[in-house]
């Protein structure tokens, strides 16, 4: 492999920008040795075929060539090649068929022959080899090999490419080669592929190899075509040229003829093929069949391959329609068809809570055994879907909590994140991790540091009683790589820190430099406003928080736009019959620190009575009561299940009873739930003294006290 690399970088301009053109420009061609400069005048007859596009590296594909076989041989011989013939340097460098010129003749549709006889040189019958004798058995063994046998044993895609050059190839040995080509590709890593991709655009047998495809497609057979089409897309040919259009063209007219394997193939393709006319009367067409097929469907896995074709833009009517298919399987489900449900209905788009419902109750009663990426890949589905199922985040949460010596630190905080995103809170879990978080810091690099102050933070846990036992290791870990720390990671560490309420001094001081502050705020960062908001709510946390540390800032802050109010006629409806009178109480306080009240009232220090506003705003009055703040907050700003505050809602929390406010939460969706008697007893509790119990009309909801 290195050295066919070498050869390949001293024979032909490998890092010259490739040229981005279309139907009407002309692909430069390799130079690479003798060979491929005879055959430039034959490449530019291909013209208009590919450029490079970007696109999504994708896994799904079959490697065609371990079951397709040729239809026929024929009778065919080798004649020795004349010493002075040349072989592409890629192919003789890295191929011991390098020295193989035979061929296969098609048994298909004659394609168009190349005309080079440098190129391929179609040879007559000869028994040169018997009478030189000067060929070894080996070498007789491997030229009679078959050329799907040869196509396995490539490793780069310019190995295939140069064994194209070899033979005179049939239709499905085309499309072979260009599956096999992103079989190869996409096992590579990213260095690797951004090399092959330009050696392959550069490769003289690529263009005529796509050109063979093209000439080809009406006579493929469907699992050709869609296999060919997949291949193209999935290694970035440009989506403009005649050929990826030509593919899509001749798969829109054959649609009627493809089964579910085909129709699934091409489902996959199409979700990396952008928007054109024939594209869009594909997809039209695609779900047009999946329609007239529902009835036919029989199995689960068919279902869910007709679900995953017809896309998130599927009409409604249809989705409804695969809905009541699937319900009417549903006692065929497995566990790994539950499993695979959620990710086939997140890819669509679609909310079936019946569905959702039956698939995770079956998942609960058998969690045990799931993979960890089958895991993962249902919560991230849960979150697509916006859906919450608390007891089956919380099976999870308890399986991976009582299986942690199974688990990867980056297993384990991968969990932790996903529940994150979806607002849940596994209370054990967290405990859990922070217990060993704290053991043995040093497991934890500056990503997983990172990560976990994120996740905490967000999630507003610390382990009770244990708070600067499990910070500081954290952040002694943090200093020791604040060297090396972006800038951009560092703000976003330290903002987890303050949403904690912690304020570790070294790294504070670290990032008030002039020089990271400049940087977070430079014109050509993408996230100034986002910065801009951080650094606000930092400095807030030291102002009000924090009044001991005195380094000052040298940059001036945009003050952050007024935060965005609403109306809350159900709250202020229970307000209005609890106190009597609207002039008792204030509607969207906006306070100097940006923070927002939606109302506000004046008591006594008891908080037995409450003031008029106008009386304690009087100038010549001095207030000297209690101040409450009714704080309505929708489900977001809760963990799932519960009262308890998340990260942004328990600082701003934090920060008002800094400034003398008693703090009154009211959970916008289970207050609604409540009938107006019980709306008024409940701020009754919780705005007066005389009973501070919890709430227990609130179903299903507990107060946390922060």
């Amino acid at each position: 492999m290195a050295a066919r690399y070498i050869k390949y970088m001293r024979c032909m301009p490998l890092f010259k920008p490739l040229l981005d053109c279309n139907i009407h420009k002309n692909m430069r061609t390799c130079t690479s040795c003798n060979s491929r400069e005879k055959n430039a005048q034959n490449v530019n007859t291909y013209k208009s075929l590919l450029t490079t596009h970007t696109g999504i590296i994708d896994s799904s594909v079959r490697f065609l060539c371990q079951e397709t076989t040729l239809s026929s041989l024929g009778n065919t011989t080798m004649e020795e090649q004349n010493s002075k013939t040349k072989v592409p340097a890629a192919f003789n460098a890295s191929s011991k068929y390098s020295k193989i010129n035979n061929f296969s003749h098609p048994t298909g549709v004659k394609l168009e022959v190349k005309q080079d006889s440098e190129y391929l040189d179609p040879l007559e019958e000869d028994d040169s080899f018997e009478e030189k004798g000067d060929v070894p058995e080996k070498q007789k063994r491997l030229i009679q090999q078959p050329f799907n046998e040869i196509l396995r044993m490539c490793k780069s895609p310019c190995d295939i490419l140069d064994l194209t050059m070899k033979y005179s190839l049939t239709y499905k040995q085309n499309s072979n080669c260009l599956a096999t080509i992103w079989y190869v590709f996409k096992k590579m890593s990213e260095e690797q592929k951004w090399l092959e991709r330009r050696m392959m655009f550069e490769h003289p047998a690529f263009p005529e190899l796509c050109y063979q495809v093209m000439q080809a497609a009406r006579q493929m057979t469907c699992e050709d075509l869609v296999y060919s089409l997949h291949a193209l897309v999935k290694l970035r040919v440009s989506q403009r040229t005649r050929l990826l259009q030509t593919l899509v063209r001749v798969c829109q007219e054959r649609l009627n003829e493809f089964d579910e394997r085909t129709i699934s193939v091409l489902a996959n393709c199409m979700e990396d093929l952008d928007g054109s006319k024939n594209v869009d009367a594909l997809r039209a067409g695609l779900q047009l069949l999946v329609e007239l097929q529902i009835p036919k469907i029989k199995s689960v896995l068919s279902l869910q391959k007709m679900m995953r074709c017809i896309g998130k833009d599927a009409p409604i009517s249809l989705k409804k329609k695969l809905e009541y298919k699937a319900m009417s399987i549903m006692d065929q489900f497995s566990r790994p068809n539950c499993e695979h449900m959620f990710t086939t209905l997140a890819k669509i788009h679609f909310l079936s809570l019946p569905i959702l419902s039956n698939c995770s109750n079956r998942i609960i009663q058998n969690v045990i055994g799931i993979p960890f990426w089958q895991l993962i890949h249902i919560l991230q589905s849960c979150r697509d879907l916006q859906y919450r199922n608390e007891v089956l985040f919380s099976t999870i949460a308890d399986y991976v909590t009582s299986t942690m010596y199974m688990w990867q630190t980056k297993q384990v905080l991968l969990f932790l994140s996903v529940f994150e995103n979806l607002g849940f809170r596994p209370v054990v879990l967290l405990d859990t991790f922070a217990e060993q978080a704290m053991q043995n810091p040093e497991s934890l690099n500056l990503k997983d540091i990172i990560i976990t102050l994120r996740v905490y933070s967000l999630l507003n846990h610390l382990p009770k009683g244990q708070h600067q036992w499990f910070l500081d290791p954290l952040n002694r870990v943090l200093e020791t790589n604040l060297p090396k720390i972006p800038a951009v990671e560092l703000l976003r560490a330290i903002y987890s820190c303050c949403l904690l309420g912690y304020f570790p001094q070294v790294p504070f001081n670290v990032l008030l430099q002039d020089s990271i502050l400049n940087e977070l705020m430079a014109s050509d960062n993408q996230n100034i406003e986002l910065n801009e908001r951080m650094l606000h709510h930092i400095v807030l946390c030291l102002e009000l928080e924090n009044p001991s540390f005195i380094k000052p800032i040298n940059i001036a802050l945009r003050k952050p736009s007024p935060a965005y109010t609403t109306t809350h006629p159900g709250v202020q409806q229970a307000l209005n019959s609890l106190l009597g009178e609207t002039s008792l109480f204030q509607q969207n306080v906006q306070l100097p620190s940006n923070y927002n009240i939606e109302f506000q009232m004046y008591m006594d220090k008891d908080r037995r009575k409450v003031f008029p506003i106008d009386e304690v705003e009087a100038p010549a009055n001095q207030f000297d009561g209690q101040r409450v703040a009714v704080l309505c907050c929708p489900v977001s700003s809760f963990c799932l299940g519960t009262m308890h505050p998340r990260g942004k809602l328990a600082m701003k929390i934090r920060h008002l009873k800094v400034l003398g406010y008693h703090v009154v939460l009211v959970h916008e969706q289970a207050f609604e739930k409540l009938k107006e008697e019980d709306q008024v007893e409940f701020l009754r509790r919780k705005v007066f003294s005389e009973d501070t119990a919890s709430d227990h009309n609130l179903q299903n909801h507990h107060e946390i006290e922060v």
